[in-house]
């Protein structure tokens, strides 16, 4: 895959209205978010990743997660997970390096995970009121926390890829 830094601007001013909102029933037996599928982003940096412990309130809330949501009919993954993550906790995006991505694929649903890495300054900020808190950890923490049951079920794939990916770029 090629790597892509994304300009902050193309976040702010969204082209159409949102139209990605909404339940789905799978054949998984599950209802999911996102009529159009959902996006997410997993943030690396300094060998540690970004965790976005979701409000009480929300849906599976009170655990543990990335930052995402439902993914717009014109928006590509990339774009979804990062527009995401910048509503949900004020990331800057020319601070963010798409390297790579995870589909769980239900066949009507689909849930795409954008790997990055966080650069320079990278800090979080104006979260919205899905966020209750944002953490840094290492890679064996995560399992210790009280994740988001879709997160915890696709976590040990992830695990291996980010492994991986710190292995290589020397992380």
């Amino acid at each position: 895959m090629t790597k892509r830094i994304f300009p902050f601007h193309s976040y702010r001013y969204p082209m159409a209205a949102k139209d990605g909102d909404g339940w789905i029933e799978c054949r998984c037996g599950g209802k999911h978010w996102g009529l159009n599928g959902a996006a997410g982003l997993l943030l690396i940096r300094d060998r540690k990743v970004m965790m976005q412990h979701r409000s009480p309130w929300v849906h599976n809330g009170d655990t543990w997660g990335l930052p995402g949501g439902a993914r717009d009919s014109h928006e590509s993954i990339q774009e979804a997970a990062i527009r995401e993550s910048v509503e949900e906790t004020g990331i800057h995006p020319a601070h963010v390096e798409v390297v790579g991505i995870f589909s769980d694929d239900h066949i009507d649903w689909r849930y795409d995970t954008v790997i990055a890495i966080a650069h320079g300054d990278l800090e979080t900020s104006e979260w919205n009121p899905e966020t209750h808190d944002i953490g840094w950890f290492n890679i064996e923490e995560i399992a210790d926390l009280e994740l988001h049951p879709s997160f915890a079920k696709t976590w040990p794939t992830l695990q291996c890829q980010v492994n991986e990916l710190i292995a290589s770029e020397n992380l």
